[in-house]
């Protein structure tokens, strides 16, 4: 049976979840029609634009910009956080959606997933048609668009689904890459980075065409053993199997894989922010403490950190997780472009012993710890941005909300 695999995409995921948001809460317009960024804290210089509208992409506001220099671009600019835990229910939407077809489908990120047809053609035909049925359906049904790129292999459907958008669909299959693959500039192809692309260049290496039929022998010296899967790559070959089965864990965690790369350890100290903001709430909900903190950061090039940390005592107070998880980032910072954060607490108990010592104010973990069971049920009740511990102790805020 000839492979038949799917890439879904969505398009300007941050953007349109944040659109439909806002809508929800009464906005009077599409900001997907407006120009409008989905940023981090626009105060920072170090500040990025992670999605963007299609009005200002056309005045040449790029993705991963600084907004500051965005906002030279467009005066008029509106830039919106964002806002990771609707994000999420909106990618688990979408991954739902999904299953009521299939079961099959590996989660490349948190707006992006392949799905194995040829296991289910026999019940739903031609693979064309299904793939403007799920896109439709998806469009009708959660309010955005996403294209869907079909073909034989994940590379090639990947590849597929990155040609022009949105709301399309795309073929690229065996006997379409010569036409619709090789004659595309060299960083175009999936798993080549900005670096591997710079170096092609310099060999005199500019399309995908010009890969596609280099010697294994002139690129090995500067690539070694990945010289053999590049080449395989730009004729279209890829034989890795969709990752389907579900890691299971001892503990609680959550990872966010960004639409672009954030280079600065800032922005993922915003993202650990949000996580360990759920994962605390989740412990307190299940009447739990952990006794482990693990951050993993993973680069661009796909190369994963993990670090851990053992407390001293159980917690599931959201800044102790937080302020350990910000210290492991630093442990493992290389000053690198980061795809992936995540954050997991590990050692679970439902008793929490609190060892104590000359310097410990242990009134007030116990006033800690209260508060934060009055913030549950407030949040639970009004939602989750409506106050915040700063807010209510009267201390300096130091944390964000999106």
């Amino acid at each position: 049976m000839q492979r038949i695999i799917m890439h879904i995409d969505v398009n300007n995921a941050f953007l349109s979840w944040t659109a439909i948001l806002l809508l929800k809460q009464g906005y009077k317009y599409d900001i997907r029609k407006s120009y409008a960024v989905i940023g981090f804290e626009e105060s920072k210089r170090h500040g990025i634009v992670l999605s963007k509208s299609t009005p200002i992409k056309k005045l040449g506001v790029k993705t991963a910009e600084p907004i500051f220099m965005a906002k030279k671009k467009c005066p008029n600019l509106k830039v919106y956080k964002p806002n990771y835990e609707f994000y999420k229910k909106m990618s688990n939407a979408m991954f739902d959606l999904i299953k009521n077809y299939t079961p099959d489908i590996e989660k490349m990120s948190i707006d992006e997933c392949f799905l194995d047809y040829g296991p289910i053609k026999h019940l739903y035909g031609d693979e064309i048609k299904f793939a403007y049925k799920i896109k439709n359906e998806i469009k009708n049904k959660l309010g955005f668009t996403v294209n869907v790129g079909v073909a034989n292999n994940k590379l090639c459907a990947k590849m597929a689904s990155d040609f022009t958008k949105p709301d399309r669909v795309h073929t690229l299959f065996e006997d379409e890459v010569d036409k619709k693959m090789k004659p595309l500039p060299i960083e175009d192809l999936f798993f080549i980075g900005k670096k591997t692309s710079s170096k092609l260049h310099k060999l005199g290496i500019h399309t995908i065409y010009d890969l596609s039929v280099q010697n294994l022998e002139k690129l090995y010296p500067y690539f070694k053993n990945q010289a053999y899967k590049m080449i395989s790559w730009a004729n279209g070959i890829d034989d890795s199997l969709l990752e389907t089965g579900k890691v299971v864990t001892k503990g609680i965690s959550n990872s966010t894989t960004l639409i672009h790369n954030l280079i600065h350890k800032e922005d993922v100290y915003e993202v650990l922010e949000s996580i360990s903001e759920n994962l605390a709430r989740q412990l307190r909900r299940e009447k739990r403490y952990a006794s482990v903190v693990r951050v993993q950061l993973k680069n661009s090039s796909f190369q994963n950190y993990t670090h851990q940390k053992k407390l001293e005592n159980a917690t599931n107070s959201q800044s102790v997780i937080f302020e350990t998880a910000k210290k492991l980032c630093d442990d493992m910072w290389k000053d690198e472009p980061i795809r992936l954060v995540g954050l997991g607490v590990d050692g679970l108990t439902e008793e929490m012993v609190y060892q104590t010592s000359l310097f410990d104010e242990v009134e007030d973990v116990l006033q800690n710890r209260k508060l934060d069971e009055v913030l549950d049920n407030i949040k639970n009740k009004f939602g989750f941005n409506i106050i915040d511990k700063a807010s209510m102790s009267g201390k300096k805020k130091i944390r964000k909300k999106y």
